[in-house]
Parts: C-alpha cells; sequence; structure tokens
C-alpha cells in the first residue's frame, strides 16, 4: 500500500503597514471622540444623550461589536482590495475603539464606566494603540527565520520561552509590558524578573504576607501611587467618581 507524503505549508505574509495605519488612526480618532462625546453627556452638555431602545440603555459597544464583526465577515469572505480594504479596516479600528472603550464592562458585567474599575477601559484603549502602533512600526515576531529544520526549532524554542516570560510578567500585574512583550524580543523578560505588584496574582501565590517580598513590593507601587501615565488617561477619560 502506497502511502504519499502530503506536505502542509503554513504562510505567514507580512502585515500591510498601511492598511494598518488607516485601522490605528481610525481607533484613535473614535475613540477620541468617544470620550469627548461621554463627558458632555456626563456634564450635562451639548446635544448629546444616552441611547435607549425600549428603555434599555444601549451602550456604544452594541455598535462596536456589530461594526467589528461586519468588517471581519467582508474582508474574510471577499478579501476586497483598494479602497475597499481600507474602508474596512476604518470600520474595524472604529468598532474596536467603541468596544474597547467600554472593556470595564466585559469584566465586571455592570456598568462601571465612570467608577475607578472603569479605568481599566483607558487602560486597555492605550495598550492597543501601543501595540497598534508597533504592527504600524514593522515589529514582526514572526519574520522568516531561514530555512532548514534547525533554525524553525530553534525559532519556535525561542518564541515558546519569551511566551512564557510575557505569561510570568502579566501574572506579576505587568500586563502592558507582557503583551507588547509578545512583539518586541526581552520587554516579557525584563518585565517578568523585576518586582510583582502586590494585588497581582503572582504576588498572591509567592508573597506571603509579611514576608520581605510582599513589603517591597507594597512600598514600590503603593495603593496610592500616581503616575504622568495616570495623569494623561485622567485627562484622557476623566476623573473617576471613587
Amino acid at each position: 500500500m502506497r502511502h504519499d507524503a502530503v506536505e502542509i505549508e503554513i504562510v505567514i505574509t507580512a502585515p500591510n503597514h498601511g492598511v494598518g495605519l488607516w485601522m490605528l488612526g481610525a481607533f484613535v480618532l473614535t475613540f477620541g471622540g468617544t470620550r469627548a462625546v461621554t463627558r458632555l453627556i456626563r456634564a450635562g452638555r451639548g446635544p448629546f444623550r444616552d441611547m435607549s431602545v425600549g428603555g434599555t440603555h444601549v451602550h456604544h459597544q452594541v455598535y462596536g461589536i456589530m461594526a467589528m464583526l461586519v468588517a471581519g465577515a467582508i474582508e474574510f469572505s471577499y478579501r476586497p482590495g483598494s479602497p475597499g480594504v481600507q474602508i474596512l479596516a476604518v470600520l474595524f479600528g472604529a468598532g474596536a475603539a467603541l468596544t474597547l472603550d467600554e472593556f470595564a464592562l466585559w469584566l465586571h458585567l455592570e456598568d462601571v464606566y465612570w467608577a475607578r474599575e472603569g479605568r481599566k477601559s483607558v487602560d486597555a484603549a492605550f495598550l492597543a494603540v501601543a501595540v497598534g502602533l508597533l504592527l504600524v512600526a514593522g515589529f514582526n515576531p514572526f519574520s522568516d527565520v531561514g530555512p532548514g529544520a534547525v533554525n524553525h526549532l530553534v525559532f519556535a524554542g525561542v518564541m515558546l520561552v519569551n511566551l512564557a516570560f510575557c505569561v510570568g510578567a502579566i501574572l506579576k500585574g505587568k500586563t502592558a509590558l507582557g503583551v507588547i512583550g509578545l512583539l518586541v524580543p526581552l520587554v516579557g523578560l525584563v518585565a517578568f524578573i523585576r518586582l510583582a505588584k502586590p494585588d497581582s496574582p503572582w504576588a498572591r501565590w509567592r508573597y506571603p504576607p509579611g514576608s520581605r517580598r510582599a513589603e517591597r513590593a507594597l512600598r514600590r507601587y503603593p495603593p496610592d501611587r500616581r503616575t504622568r501615565i495616570d495623569a494623561l488617561k485622567d485627562f484622557v477619560g476623566g476623573t473617576p467618581r471613587n
């Protein structure tokens, strides 16, 4: 009996930086515009009001999810050329901004938009912009490693080790650096070897209460710690009510 070998090749193409720029631009403009409108609604100024259908408040993430679904379905089904692909990129970027602007609602399943927990939405948007900038700049962890099984094995090993460092960084409370580390090697490693934040899963597992590491973590990241990034988040997203 003859068995014919079937070779399957997975081709990872280079990202289209031009389309990525359209998507990133739409994300930034939509997120900024959305925050401006919601702050006007909060202050009771301007013509904008919360939208309700049948007495149910419709959050703008609903429109964002629909926009991403439509853009993704059309892109995967038809693979349009220019200018269709740019239009889809703008639609997807705008939809992602509307959706991530209410990211905190995904986690808490309640309206915490203006609460301190709602600041996670701003964090998610900032992280999305950072990743988008890296992708547009050409950072590609799946670049060509050259022919040969040895090269591919070494590449796979390096990727797995880097992934482990990035996951460790996220568990230590360094979510942004962990995600960025997936695109930029060694960032995850640097974040992983540093001290974990006291409210992180890693600290709960490895820093017993009253231990030296727990005290160091609390001194390094006190509850009232604020940075320039926090001030920027307040400027963009508005000051939380608690």
